[in-house]
Formats: structure tokens, C-alpha cells, sequence
């Protein structure tokens, strides 16, 4: 039982065992759980307002929450893993994660909540690089490793689009089961990952043992620009309210951002190696990760509004209508593995990105009227993007990038497309708001998540452009190294 995945698959490098297979599973299984996790709570949103009489800001607040919690603490929480350990960090907040979801669903009172929430998002922080890290750590690279992370990345986009389905169930019994359900779930994953996870580049040492030691000046420098930016960002859903206030704390965020890179030149063991952020095409890839993901969230806000305000659907017919989005659960797994092997991840997140914006596209010109029908070619481009988009970019995340640090290779993804959520969300209330009541306001918001997808694809476009003007691979350090293969040309 002690061998790791990557010993005994390397003697049977093209197929997957019985006990990869288990431990693949029970990670998808976490990452699986943080997305139904969001995507549940949107949907019960207007049931816990009427139960416990919250009001509208507290209401987003229960949302924000979460995005300041897993956005201020993601590159935190990606190094934590690189230094404390995949394994225990990846169990160790599962476990925090379970207990605060549960308290969420027990709260009375609006700051309960958010208390609860706030934590829960700051578990998925230090849970989401963790669980990646393992992924690539415990299987080689190559096919297998495509494969892996393959299923793994559609696992977690068919947990945002199912959990719009669950989301809708479960609220019809009561907003509660939002929260008492991934209870469950939960608990059953960390008994199995308690028997098969193993972190194959052992238990690492204390921070505190390690060559120059914890840097607690960066790690206390990026979490608060993280959680200023983060709330600066959702302040922008209301431009009325204290437009000073927010600059301001947008301002001292990016100042505490700057203070953690002149500490990290200077740290003798910086929580961020900064020559990471100069390689282009992981640059490329976040840029390309937050403009996907500020997309989705816009529409999917907007949208919802849509089908429960403007239409008057109920939660169960709002999370069925989203159904089909979740065909990136079966198409993912399956079908994304083999286009990237054959196309490679560039050409197959190019195309996953366009069609997000043809279908975004065509729901601009939506009506009051619309039947289901007229909505489906739209939802099942969308479906049929996460397909092909999601995976490539969680691949391209650690490509090119030493096992030591994948961690923070993840956490950065991570925290691009937390801010991407943000701003996405932030960006169409704020057009909204000022478009005035009415379709129109609809329509006009709707052409954010357009522009944010067509500026995406062109982002990626200058990987391809790249890609096609280099004569060879380059020739360098592992860790600067591009694969061919990927968007990181």
C-alpha cells in the first residue's frame, strides 16, 4: 500500500491500474466537491433571503464571502502544499471544509453565514493546489499524466454545471441540503483518501527547517493584498456605494502586492519564486484561465437572474434548464484527453474558447419570450466549451514546471480564475446597474461575458502565433522550458 501511483504505473506506463484508477477518484472527488459546492449555493441564494430575512447586500455577501476567503488565500495556500506537504495539507483542510460546511447549513442568523462561508472558501484555497499537485505528482508524465489530469479537469467543470442541477433538487427540500450534502460527500472522500492518497515526494520538513526558513513577511504581504484586491473587486458590484472607498482599497492592495515582490527578491526562501512570473507562457495561460472563467461567472449570474426574476422559474427548473451545460462531464474525460494528444492543448483551448463566445453571443439577443429552444444551441455550445477548454488549461498549469513547485504552479491558476469569478461577477452588476431597469440591461450586460471570452481566445491566439514562429523547443532550464504541446508556447 505504500507504493505511490507514479511506482506502479511506470511498469504499465499505458494503462491505468485498479489503485490509480482509486486514488484519481478520490481527488477528483475533492475538486468535484468545490465546484457543485458554488454552483449550488448560486441557485439557493433567493430561498436562504426568504428564510432568514437577509438582506440584499447580505445576501451577496454570502457569495463574497467565499470569493475573499479562496482568493486571499490561494498563493498561500498553493506554497503551504509545496512546503507542508501535498498529502496533509490536501487532508488536513478537506477536514476544515467539512466541518464549516456543515455550520453553514446550522447557521440562524446572516452572520453566521458568512463567518462559515468565509472559512470554507479559505479550505478550498489550500485544498484546490494540493489536490492538483498530487494529480501531477502521482502520475507520470505523459499520457498517463494527460489522462489523469483529463478526467480530473472534467471532473471539476462538471461539478460547476451539475451543481446548478443539485443545487436546484436539493433547494426544493430545503436551502440547508445545499450545505449538508457536501457534508457528506465529503466525509466519505477523506476516509477513502485517508487509505489510498499517498504524497510521493514524502513529508516534507517544517517550514521553520527549511533553508532560510518560513517567509512569513511575504506570506502575510500576499494574503492581504489577495483579500484587499479580492474586496475591492466585489465592491465593484456596487459603483454607487462609496466609489473612494474602493479605489482606495484596490489601491492598497496593489501596494501590499508591490511590497511582497521587493520582499520575495530579497528572501533567501520567497513563498513566490518570482522568476516563475516571467515565464510568458505561464503568464498566458492564467491570463487566459481568468478571462474563461470572468466569462462564465458573468453569464451564469446573469442568466440565473433571467430564468428566476425575469421568468419567474423556480430553483428546480433553473437547475434543470442548466442541465445540458454538463456534457463537459461525460466529453471531458473522454474526448479532451485524445484531441489534445492529437492537436495539443493550444488548439483545443482556442477552439473551447471561441465557441464560449459564439455562444454567449448568441443569447444577446434574448427576449422576455424566449422558449427553451431558443436558449438550448447556446447552452450546448457552452457544455461543449468547458469540453474543450478546461482541461487544456489545468494541464498547461504545471507544464514546464519543476514537482517542487507545483503547488504554486496551481495556486496561481487557481487565483486567476477566483479573480476572473470576481471580476466577471463584479463587472456585469456594475453594467447592469448603470443600463437601468428593464430587457435592455440584460442585453447590454450580456455583452461583457462576449468581449471578456473574444479577448481570451485572442490571448491564447498569441500562444498558437508563437508556437508556429518557433524553429525548435527551447532550450533551457526545466523550469523555463515550453512543451510543445501546450497553450505555454
Amino acid at each position: 500500500m505504500s507504493n505511490s501511483v507514479g511506482e506502479i504505473t511506470a511498469r504499465h506506463p499505458a494503462r491505468m491500474t485498479g489503485r490509480a484508477w482509486g486514488v484519481l477518484l478520490v481527488l477528483c472527488g475533492a475538486i468535484f466537491l468545490e465546484g457543485i459546492d458554488v454552483a449550488m449555493l448560486n441557485v439557493a441564494l433567493p430561498s436562504i433571503r426568504a428564510d432568514l430575512g437577509l438582506s440584499t447586500g447580505t445576501l451577496s455577501g454570502v457569495v463574497s464571502a467565499y470569493v475573499l476567503g479562496y482568493g486571499g488565500f490561494m498563493l498561500l495556500g498553493g506554497r503551504a502544499a509545496d512546503l507542508l506537504g501535498h498529502r496533509r495539507m490536501f487532508l488536513l483542510w478537506l477536514a476544515v471544509f467539512l466541518v464549516f460546511s456543515g455550520l453553514g447549513g446550522l447557521a440562524t442568523q446572516g452572520w453566521m453565514l458568512l463567518a462559515a462561508r468565509f472559512v470554507t472558501g479559505v479550505a478550498s484555497a489550500f485544498l484546490a493546489p494540493a489536490g492538483l499537485a498530487l494529480v501531477t505528482s502521482n502520475f507520470p508524465e505523459g499520457p498517463m499524466r494527460t489522462k489523469a489530469l483529463g478526467v480530473y479537469a472534467g471532473t471539476a467543470a462538471g461539478g460547476f454545471s451539475l451543481g446548478l442541477v443539485a443545487g436546484g433538487v436539493l433547494a426544493a427540500f430545503g436551502w440547508r441540503w445545499v450545505f449538508f450534502a457536501p457534508v457528506i460527500l465529503s466525509a466519505l472522500i477523506l476516509a477513502t483518501a485517508l487509505v489510498l492518497v499517498r504524497d510521493t515526494g514524502g513529508e516534507r520538513p517544517s517550514p521553520s527547517s527549511a533553508p532560510g526558513g518560513f517567509d512569513l513577511a511575504g506570506a502575510s504581504t500576499v494574503t492581504g493584498a489577495m483579500l484587499l484586491l479580492v474586496y475591492g473587486m466585489v465592491r465593484l458590484e456596487h459603483p454607487g456605494e462609496g466609489p473612494g472607498l474602493t479605489a482606495g482599497t484596490i489601491a492598497a492592495g496593489l501596494a501590499l502586492l508591490g511590497l511582497f515582490a521587493a520582499i520575495e527578491r530579497r528572501s533567501p526562501s520567497p513563498l513566490v519564486r518570482l522568476g516563475i512570473l516571467r515565464n510568458a507562457p505561464l503568464v498566458r495561460v492564467n491570463a487566459a484561465a481568468l478571462l474563461f472563467l470572468f466569462a462564465f461567472a458573468g453569464f451564469q449570474f446573469l442568466i440565473t437572474l433571467y430564468l428566476q426574476e425575469w421568468r419567474g422559474w423556480n430553483t428546480m427548473q433553473t437547475g434543470l434548464a442548466m442541465l445540458v451545460i454538463g456534457i463537459d462531464t461525460v466529453l471531458a474525460p473522454t474526448l479532451t484527453p485524445r484531441l489534445v494528444s492529437r492537436f495539443g492543448n493550444a488548439r483545443v483551448l482556442f477552439c473551447g474558447i471561441v465557441l464560449s463566445a459564439v455562444a454567449y453571443a448568441l443569447f444577446l439577443p434574448v427576449g422576455m419570450d424566449w422558449t427553451y429552444a431558443a436558449m438550448l444551441p447556446a447552452l450546448l455550445l457552452l457544455g461543449l466549451s468547458f469540453s474543450l477548454a478546461y482541461g487544456p488549461l489545468t494541464m498547461a498549469a504545471t507544464e514546464g514546471v519543476d514537482e517542487d513547485e507545483h503547488g504554486l504552479a496551481g495556486g496561481l491558476l487557481y487565483t486567476a480564475m477566483q479573480f476572473g469569478t470576481a471580476l466577471g461577477l463584479s463587472a456585469v452588476t456594475a453594467v447592469s446597474v448603470a443600463a437601468g431597469p428593464g430587457p435592455d440591461a440584460l442585453r447590454t450586460a450580456l455583452v461583457v461575458p462576449v468581449a471578456a471570452a473574444v479577448l481570451g481566445a485572442v490571448v491564447v491566439a498569441f500562444g498558437l502565433r508563437a508556437s508556429g514562429m518557433a524553429s525548435a523547443p527551447a532550450q533551457d532550464t526545466p523550469r523555463a522550458q515550453p512543451l510543445r504541446s501546450d497553450v505555454t508556447h
